[in-house]
């Protein structure tokens, strides 16, 4: 049963540019279809801003950013049904993550999705009220969350 599965600890990243857009990439695995910001998986002994410093450098190839902001409480969603068993290697029912704001100090040429093991085939910047609409339904109720918790950091940009 899924409820006996734990949360995969997790954090999650919203980068903005001088625009106060917001980055998403377009994912290309097979168990999960759209568009969502850098996530990623803490590993032992990582602290969360640590985690999430490296996740934006792999997942969009550029360290150019800086933390603004945390949210102060972890989110957590569980995977759809089919998903479960699937996803994650079956080990988890879904994810607690921790945000972060980071502000991008570099230009669109510094992202570079293939640098690593790219999880993403495209990218590009959203509008705040915008992002919540491209996202895989299971995850919009953690999205909707992020924006409201940064929204005031985000449009005082």
């Amino acid at each position: 049963m899924s409820s006996d599965l734990p949360y995969r600890p997790c954090v999650g990243i919203m980068l903005i540019n001088d625009e106060g857009r917001v980055f998403a990439g377009k994912r290309i695995d097979q168990t999960v279809e759209g568009w969502q910001m850098p996530q990623g998986g803490i590993d032992d002994g990582e602290e969360p801003r640590q985690a999430a410093l490296r996740e934006l450098m792999e997942e969009t190839g550029t360290d150019k950013a800086e933390i603004i902001a945390e949210m102060p409480d972890w989110i957590t969603y569980d995977l759809p049904a089919y998903l479960v068993g699937i996803a994650f290697h079956g080990k988890f029912r879904g994810q607690k993550q921790k945000w972060f704001l980071m502000r991008f100090t570099g230009h669109d040429t510094d992202i570079d999705l293939s640098l690593h093991e790219p999880e993403f085939s495209d990218w590009k910047w959203f509008d705040l009220d915008d992002i919540t609409s491209v996202i895989v339904p299971f995850k919009k109720p953690t999205y909707e969350a992020v924006v409201e918790g940064f929204r005031a950091l985000v449009t005082k940009h």
